[in-house]
């Protein structure tokens, strides 16, 4: 990212690049202090982040530290890098008068005088999103400044709520934070700082070992600045952006729902039988009742289950090849769909990350496994050792019956052009007609005897009629919910100060 000279000059035309950084980091109380520094004077400074790489994987290599910017006054508010005469926000105001940036002063230097971390985290908008969102205007350079604001005020929440084991305030009013937008580079560049305001005593939020023992810890996870970015780009897209990534997600899971009802039906066909039956006696049996995949993969190894769950992989494989090879098809392209979303938001994926399609795909296949488990368990020992040997047995039946049919063992090849020559003779001189093997009496008792498969294929259906009624159930309330919210948005909205 580099400073373009001038306000709102964003570069456009970008492709595969991340649509939000979020770099964080923090500043000790202790620390600045040493160095003479004053938390407050971050006030008069916030904005001489000038170069910020934008790149695939959404790093940031040349962002100014956090530690730099005290040596620079009037950082967050210098006219060079905003348009509006009251930059700062925070949650009460989107634009801070004089009165205001007094009181936040003495807030930042109280936070520091009692010994907390000042936090701070940037965001980084790329034109191209900007624009196809509808938040930047680049003929007229005008910044929708106050959706931005709004957006940004949810997050904190997010952050200073569930950024840390405890909520950083111990209650609505002790936690101090504002933000402010720059424009002087060519990504738009949002910057938020907060710091709890009185003295940390909770053991939780306190280093209890090493050279800062008795500090408050001050790291922020990676997961809760993953939640941060889905919330802030998903309050600033249009309806239709976020429409197609929501059509895309139902249709995930409808094709989910349909795989796993008609997965029952499966064990109604003897050719798995005898998968079936190993995966059953590879099961702990002195954990009969609990089976379940559990916290890990069907993948994962050095488990009690691992050997049951690399079989139940095998005959999912085979499924989703064979009989449902049409629905897991278009199940895997959906996610894939999705993933590409994904990459035109956040740019290319960080080393150890998974895609939503593989996530996906590894919750189907665990609650498929974890379905088949449960109805196993409601299975006895006998139950499957008679359906095997019932269908040896059918089996046989039709051997035998084949064989007198044809004549005899040794004579088949004759037998078969003799059959030949009969056929074409009944065809074409009496239209007698051709007497066929009545196999089909033989395949019916086959099915109608195995009575553990069937078992386990009602149980999965009477399964799937309760998921049934209770996702209506859900997507009833649901609707309730959602129409009571947008009249408690339109309200606030009504009453929102500006």
């Amino acid at each position: 990212m580099a400073k373009t000279g001038q306000l709102a000059a964003f570069k456009l035309g970008e492709k595969q690049t991340a649509m939000v950084n979020l770099p964080a980091q923090f500043v000790t109380a202790k620390s600045a202090s040493s160095k003479g520094q004053r938390f407050s004077k971050l006030v008069d400074y916030a904005n001489n982040k000038e170069k910020i790489d934008d790149s695939n994987n959404a790093s940031v290599a040349e962002l100014k530290d956090l530690k730099e910017q005290f040596a620079e006054g009037g950082y967050a508010t210098r006219s060079s890098a905003t348009t509006e005469q009251e930059p700062v926000f925070s949650s009460d105001k989107l634009h801070y008068n004089n009165h205001d940036i007094s009181i936040l002063r003495q807030r930042l230097d109280e936070a520091q005088d009692n010994g907390n971390n000042i936090h701070e985290l940037a965001f980084s908008l790329r034109g191209d999103w900007l624009v196809k969102n509808k938040l930047y205007d680049p003929e007229t350079r005008l910044i929708d400044q106050d959706k931005l604001k709004h957006a940004q005020q949810e997050v904190a929440d997010i952050l200073i709520n569930k950024g840390f084991a405890l909520p950083l305030g111990e209650n609505d009013k002790d936690v101090v934070w504002f933000g402010v937008i720059h424009q002087d580079t060519d990504h738009l560049n949002m910057h938020l700082w907060f710091a709890k305001e009185s003295k940390e005593t909770r053991p939780e939020m306190l280093k209890q070992s090493g050279p800062y023992k008795g500090e408050p810890t001050g790291v922020i996870p990676l997961e809760t600045i993953e939640l941060a970015k889905r919330h802030f780009r998903n309050q600033l897209m249009t309806n239709y952006e976020q429409q197609k990534r929501t059509d895309v997600l139902k249709s995930l899971g409808h094709l989910k729902k349909e795989i796993v009802a008609s997965s029952g039906e499966i064990f109604e066909y003897t050719r798995y039988i005898d998968q079936i039956k190993a995966i059953y006696h590879a099961l702990p049996q002195e954990q009969k009742g609990r089976w379940q995949v559990g916290n890990s993969t069907l993948t994962a190894a050095n488990t009690k289950m691992s050997k049951a769950n690399h079989l139940t992989s095998q005959l999912l494989d085979e499924v989703f090849q064979n009989e449902l090879h049409v629905e897991y098809a278009d199940f895997k392209q959906l996610g894939r769909r999705f993933d590409e979303f994904n990459i035109k938001d956040q740019g290319v994926m960080r080393k150890g990350q998974t895609k939503l399609s593989e996530n996906k795909d590894a919750e189907l296949r665990k609650r498929l496994a974890n379905k088949l488990y449960r109805y196993l368990g409601q299975i006895e020992d006998n139950e499957l050792e008679d359906t095997e040997e019932k269908i040896k047995k059918v089996l046989s039946r039709m051997k035998e019956h084949s064989e007198r049919v044809n004549g005899n063992k040794q004579n088949k090849s004759g037998l078969k052009q003799s059959n030949n020559r009969f056929t074409k003779s009944s065809t074409t001189h009496n239209n007698a007609p051709v007497t066929q093997p009545p196999t089909t009496e033989y395949n019916q008792p086959m099915i109608q005897s195995n009575k553990a498969m069937a078992k386990i294929s009602r149980l999965w259906r009477q399964d799937i009629k309760a998921d049934t009624n209770a996702q209506r159930k859900f997507l009833r309330n649901q609707k309730s919910v959602e129409r009571e919210q947008k009249v408690e948005e339109l309200e606030n909205e009504r009453t929102r100060t500006i």
